[in-house]
């Protein structure tokens, strides 16, 4: 459920301290463990230039004269270029028409061009000089002196300022509906690379769960999950680990807790292979689980099922949230996103982001089609109590839901 952009307060301390916390015990595991990313296929460059050409095509038919992205998942997506954002811009600029140019400051050039897949022109600018600038003329270059020009929406203000001030004939516009008409739907490629990053992060969870220790904290078993996640050849992306109370709250509490017998274990974890993002979620008991616990934790698990029940081809995604939603309240939870009860949506999109559109949330109506990919978390949550949360990803097909990885069976069998 944790996105990288948004590590919520538990999340952020399990990930500071994971590194350090227990290394022995993470070393032993770790040491017997080989990496499951042998079949990995990066995404192709011939791939990316399909990409390109799609949504250029889209900008023709809306009139958009230009695409302006910043560094993050999108610049990956379209280009391959893996970078950073600072106060030193650096943009890509895809033209309806013409070849994609890069403006990055002159000394990241050699770093910024190890990751370009695709044919591109690369001008810099130097530390005294307008980045700016050299944005509108390279704008200027492909035939786009008026108009529209969109921008993707993580851009930062101070760029899109900036280029606004550098030139005033652009009416500069959201990026958000060309940027979503490609994103959406995932290739063959995407789904097979989540689909690795899903096996690992399932199998990493499968070992911390095996040696879960009366004593151990959160950060312990953190630290154990991120280590697990590396050796078996992934990035750890977040190892989000909530203990009894704190599974009460989505995500967290900064308490420090630790296993006795008895303790809800809410763990929710995911990692990148190139790029592409896992996120899954497993509850259980440690110990003897007593029946309230085995009520919600059954009533959650059901959940789980409804939602892939209620997906199918051309309904709006939101449909999937008010069924599982309705089921719940029919349970004596809720109403609607009221505590005790779920307080989030059903699920999110994924792909190059942990968190991206569509969403499984009251009243999106993105029509779901094949190859659209969601993760699928209707927990329960009992403040000052405990929480159940089981999440797996999955993707649409024309004949039904397909989950990555298969879902929890009991409480006693949660893995």
């Amino acid at each position: 459920m944790i996105s990288r952009r948004a590590f919520f307060l538990s999340a952020t301390a399990v990930s500071v301290a994971a590194s350090s916390a227990d290394p022995p015990r993470a070393r032993s595991v770790t040491t017997a463990l080989k990496p499951m990313t042998g079949d990995v296929k990066p995404i192709s460059a011939e791939e990316r230039r399909d990409r390109i050409a799609k949504v250029q095509s889209l900008m023709v038919q809306r009139k958009i004269g230009a695409l302006i992205i910043e560094p993050g998942s999108t610049l990956d997506y379209f280009t391959g270029v893996r970078w950073h954002r600072s106060e030193r811009t650096t943009v890509a600029i895809i033209p309806a028409h013409g070849e994609t140019l890069v403006v990055t400051p002159a000394f990241e050039e050699p770093s910024v061009r190890e990751t370009l897949q695709v044919g591109a022109e690369v001008r810099v600018w130097n530390e005294q000089e307008s980045p700016f600038e050299r944005i509108v003329q390279g704008l200027h270059d492909r035939g786009v002196t008026a108009g529209i020009v969109a921008v993707e929406s993580t851009t930062r203000f101070f760029i899109v300022d900036g280029v606004h001030k550098a030139a005033s004939g652009y009416e500069i516009v959201s990026a958000d509906a060309l940027v979503r008409a490609c994103r959406l739907i995932k290739s063959p490629a995407e789904l097979a690379l989540m689909q690795i990053a899903n096996n690992i992060t399932l199998e990493a969870l499968r070992q911390v769960h095996a040696r879960a220790e009366r004593g151990m904290t959160a950060l312990a078993m953190g630290a154990l999950m991120d280590s697990v996640t590396s050796a078996l050849g992934a990035s750890p992306e977040f190892s989000l680990v909530l203990l009894n109370e704190a599974s009460a709250y989505p995500h967290g509490s900064r308490q420090p807790q630790s296993l006795r017998n008895g303790s809800v274990v809410l763990m929710d974890c995911g990692c990148t292979v190139e790029g592409y993002q896992s996120d899954i979620s497993r509850t259980w008991v440690f110990g003897e689980a007593n029946a309230r616990q085995r009520k919600i934790w059954n009533t959650v698990k059901r959940g789980q099922e409804i939602a892939l029940e209620t997906a199918q081809i051309g309904i709006p995604v939101g449909q999937i949230d008010d069924a599982v939603r309705s089921y719940y309240e029919k349970e004596g939870w809720g109403p609607g996103y009221r505590l005790p009860g779920l307080p989030h949506r059903t699920g999110h999109g994924i792909g190059l982001d942990g968190h991206e559109p569509a969403y499984l949330v009251h009243g999106d109506s993105t029509p779901l089609q094949a190859s659209m990919c969601f993760s699928d978390e209707p927990g329960l949550y009992i403040p000052h109590e405990f929480g159940v949360r089981l999440e797996d990803c999955w993707y649409m097909t024309l004949h039904g839901p397909k989950p990555f990885t298969k879902l929890a069976q009991s409480l006693d069998e949660p893995i």
